[in-house]
């Protein structure tokens, strides 16, 4: 079953950090897969927050550069987002996902994350 499983969302404080793991199963591979961190806010579309190549490219959107980070654990088949600085403007569910092509064509259920002033 090809399942992305996304951990590590909750409350924290401005300032505060956090950091998120998408485990990824089934035929999903991180070593070999483009994944990326996309994130909604209430009443807000998705965006990308960060998106990581097979060559271990890395983009940002401008909003989190320089606060988050994007890596990724072959061994362990998992995707980690590190969110340091976290401002109230980043509460929102996180999700991960894996790319095709161009296409993110498979999502994690989402986890929370709340940062509170």
């Amino acid at each position: 079953q090809v399942q992305l499983v996304e951990s590590g969302g909750g409350l924290v404080q401005a300032g505060g950090s956090l950091r998120l793991s998408c485990t990824a199963s089934g035929s999903i591979f991180v070593s070999i897969n483009k994944m990326g961190w996309f994130r909604q806010a209430p009443g807000k579309q998705r965006e990308l927050v960060t998106a990581i190549t097979p060559g271990g490219n890395r983009n940002y959107a401008d909003s989190v550069k320089g606060r988050f980070t994007i890596s990724r654990d072959n061994a362990k088949n998992m995707v980690l987002l590190q969110m340091n600085s976290l401002k109230p403007e980043d509460t929102a569910v996180y999700y991960c996902a894996k790319a095709t092509a161009a296409l993110y064509d498979y999502w994690g259920q989402g986890t929370q994350v709340t940062v509170s002033s």
